[in-house]
């Protein structure tokens, strides 16, 4: 199971003057910085949670179906699924009908479920999954309390940016984070 972004956020949960106002910070001598923190914190959150924030199109690739038919994707929340591609043996792509998909898009993780899909030719990457994940298109529409842990994590990074390179952030998490973003965790035993 492998996962490609094949369209990322047209924008971030947090606009720069929402992270100017947190820091406290009038002049425009550090918006490059702070729209790179921006991005960081953003990527940073959703590998930690297993969510997007905001709308993204990413790309499945499977091998073969799973045995009960239900395929379970990490990337959530769904908001559709735009097109599911099968190869036969020669390379051949096959476009598997969706009139009859069913689609839990809120669950963690998504399901989707397929009725007889075609079986894929290729032994490894015979199936791709095409759809776009996250809460919506603006910031207002991402939780507040993950738009809250990101400005505590922008502001570290931003405390921490004569130590640490940009490209070597996150270097740290703030205290608090944690408990902000424990509720979007998923638990596993």
């Amino acid at each position: 199971m492998t996962y490609v972004q094949t369209i990322p956020p047209s924008a971030e949960p947090l606009t720069l003057a929402d992270v100017k106002a947190h820091l406290r910070l009038d002049g425009p001598d550090e918006d490059a910085l702070l729209d790179s923190l921006i991005s960081t914190a953003r990527e940073h959150l959703e590998r930690e949670i297993g969510l997007c924030l905001l709308t993204q199109g990413w790309r499945l690739f499977l091998d073969r179906w799973p045995r009960d038919g239900v395929i379970r994707i990490a990337k959530s929340p769904v908001q559709a699924i735009h097109n599911v591609t099968v190869y036969d043996a020669d390379g051949t792509a096959l476009e598997v009908p969706l009139e009859d998909h069913l689609l839990d898009g809120e669950g963690r993780p998504a399901r989707l479920w397929l009725r007889a899909p075609p079986e894929p030719g290729r032994a490894v990457n015979g199936i791709e999954i095409d759809f776009s994940a996250g809460y919506g298109e603006a910031g207002t529409d991402v939780p507040d309390t993950l738009k809250r842990a990101m400005s505590i994590h922008v502001g570290h990074m931003f405390a921490f940016r004569g130590a640490i390179s940009p490209d070597q952030q996150p270097a740290g998490i703030p205290d608090g984070y944690e408990r902000l973003i424990a509720p979007f965790r998923i638990r596993r035993l």
